[in-house]
């Protein structure tokens, strides 16, 4: 029987289907740790089954309040994505228990999407190509005299972590004037990237490009709404590689269907596949990709090898690196072992 249990769903993964645990069990190998596949589909079953485990690697289900408090020695929730809604973290926090994520691990990923997206629907792509695939290579043109040039033109960030920031890199050398809405950055953050702060009415006003990158938590649920939309440019186009959640996506698909804005690339939705009947579907200025910014042949054994060192530090009684409840670190019985970042956690 090995010294340390640590228990996630089965039948769930980030990565490919059937993906065995070796790089999680790289740091936790040599605690003699093991990790347990729960195969429970009801919320009680899995309770139960996860009630003794020094740690919980959670994935691919919500992990409730009624789970975490049948939790009699946890020491660590570990995630592997930078979201965290699919835990109650107020329950967590209650508990004592650390919940961490990895929000630092695919910056990079997200932002070349992003910054593929954004260049995709300003260069309405994906009809120019669909055009020439109908055999109507004269239209091609004609659809783009109308549109302005990027250089000049104003791109406005709702939320400014690490990815928006990365974004900013990428963007700054096309010549375009940059914005950012983030109460909880300041200017001098900002500034060094050729952003200028501006409330959130601003940002919407004056840019071209709205580009949302805010977390998925309570206070950022439908933080963009109807009255929100109809505060932009008719000529705008709407970007979001952050969380589904975070947009009414009805107003959205009202203010792309009755021309507030002028087009949008999406990486999230509020429901992830979304049906069938999805008016998002069926609309020629709205490009879509499924949830994959963050994927790279880099993307899950970096992860991974993340989660399983959350894990292994909070095994052998020491802070994990990227708490999101960070309150709990000195009642959790964990000791500090290095100083502590001002830009842990999900909003970092």
């Amino acid at each position: 029987m090995a010294t340390f249990k640590v228990v996630t769903p089965a039948g769930t993964s980030y990565g490919a289907p059937g993906a065995a645990y070796d790089y999680e069990m790289e740091a936790l190998a040599p605690l003699d740790a093991e990790i347990v596949e729960i195969a429970a589909k009801g919320e009680d079953e899995f309770a139960a089954a996860a009630r003794d485990c020094d740690a919980l690697y959670a994935k691919g289900r919500p992990i409730t309040r009624h789970m975490i408090e049948g939790l009699e020695r946890c020491k660590i929730i570990a995630l592997g994505s930078v979201g965290v809604d699919s835990i109650d973290i107020a329950a967590a926090t209650a508990r004592g228990i650390p919940v961490t994520n990895v929000p630092d691990t695919f910056i990079e990923e997200v932002a070349d999407h992003a910054m593929t997206l954004m260049l995709a629907t300003f260069r309405r792509l994906v009809v120019q190509d669909k055009l020439v695939r109908d055999g109507r290579w004269k239209e091609g043109r004609p659809a783009l005299l109308k549109l302005p040039r990027l250089m000049g033109q104003t791109l406005g960030f709702i939320a400014f972590g690490h990815v928006a920031r990365a974004v900013a890199m990428r963007a700054r050398p096309f010549g375009v004037r940059m914005l950012a809405y983030d109460p909880y950055v300041e200017e001098l953050v900002m500034s060094p990237y050729g952003v200028e702060p501006a409330s959130l009415s601003e940002v919407l006003r004056q840019s071209d490009i709205v580009s949302i990158h805010a977390p998925s938590t309570p206070d950022a649920f439908h933080l963009l709404r109807e009255e929100h939309f109809r505060q932009m440019k008719k000529t705008a186009i709407f970007i979001n590689t952050g969380r589904g959640p975070t947009v009414d996506e009805p107003a959205l698909i009202k203010a792309l269907h009755e021309g507030w804005i002028a087009a949008a690339g999406l990486d999230v939705l509020e429901q992830e596949p979304p049906e069938t009947t999805n008016t998002l579907l069926k609309m020629e200025n709205v490009i879509l990709t499924a949830h994959v910014a963050s994927a790279s042949a880099r993307f899950d054994p970096v992860r991974r090898r993340r989660v399983g060192a959350e894990i292994a530090l909070a095994l052998t009684g020491r802070w994990p690196r990227s708490c999101v409840n960070p309150g709990v670190l000195d009642k959790s019985g964990l000791r500090r072992w290095q100083p502590v970042s001002m830009e842990r956690g999900p909003n970092s």
